[in-house]
């Protein structure tokens, strides 16, 4: 099976806020912008995707990530995460109804193409399934096989949510890089370690320069 991913980005000048107390927020909306294009980039070459769709309302972002190969769909709800990611599902199947979806975060600048098509895989079992983040409270992504709606409850502990909407949870080791969103500066750290995409390593030298 061969997936659409539907990726969220808020507006660069908002996105990331818990990260301005370690990076200030001035470096912030870069940083934001080298997350979601290291992680659109991993997507895009992983052999489980066919196509990325981007729902945003940022011009900048936008170019930036159809230069990656990612379609780009305006945020024309303006009602947060989970309305965004309905309206990318529903551009998506529009044009193919039949396509399998995933939502997947932007924050995910350590993605590892090939995990990522472990996670999809496995994901492929199931009418609707989920992977927890690594501090295993959120959600980084979220499937919905062909003809399957998505219902994603992102927000506020999104595995406990979508646990009790009904979604499988994947349980997968060697994952990590699929697991490793960014909202902290401890975030950041982790994902540091884990090694980062080429975007966000140039963005992160930054953050050692104004230190």
């Amino acid at each position: 099976m061969h997936w659409t991913l539907v990726i969220p980005l808020k507006p660069l000048v908002l996105a990331k806020s818990r990260l301005g107390p370690s990076t200030g927020d001035s470096l912030r909306p870069g940083l934001a912008l080298a997350f979601a294009q290291d992680t659109v980039a991993a997507a895009v070459a992983s052999a489980a995707v066919r196509d990325v769709a981007v729902v945003t309302a940022d011009a900048r972002a936008g170019r930036e990530l159809a230069a990656l190969g990612a379609r780009i769909v305006p945020d024309e709800p303006a009602q947060g995460l989970n309305a965004a990611l309905a309206h990318g599902v529903a551009a998506v199947r529009a044009e193919r109804p039949d396509a399998a979806v995933a939502a997947l975060n932007a924050d995910l600048p350590a993605l590892r193409p090939h995990e990522l098509a472990r996670v999809l895989d496995s994901a492929a079992q199931f009418p609707r399934s989920f992977l927890p983040d690594a501090a295993g409270i959120g959600t980084t992504l979220l499937a919905a096989a062909p003809h399957t709606e998505l219902r994603p409850v992102f927000g506020t502990a999104s595995r406990a949510r979508h646990t009790a909407s009904g979604a499988r949870e994947l349980t997968l080791d060697g994952v990590d890089s699929v697991r490793q969103d960014v909202d902290t500066g401890d975030d950041l750290r982790a994902a540091l370690a884990l090694g980062v995409g080429p975007r966000t390593a140039t963005a992160a030298a930054q953050l050692l320069i104004a230190d």
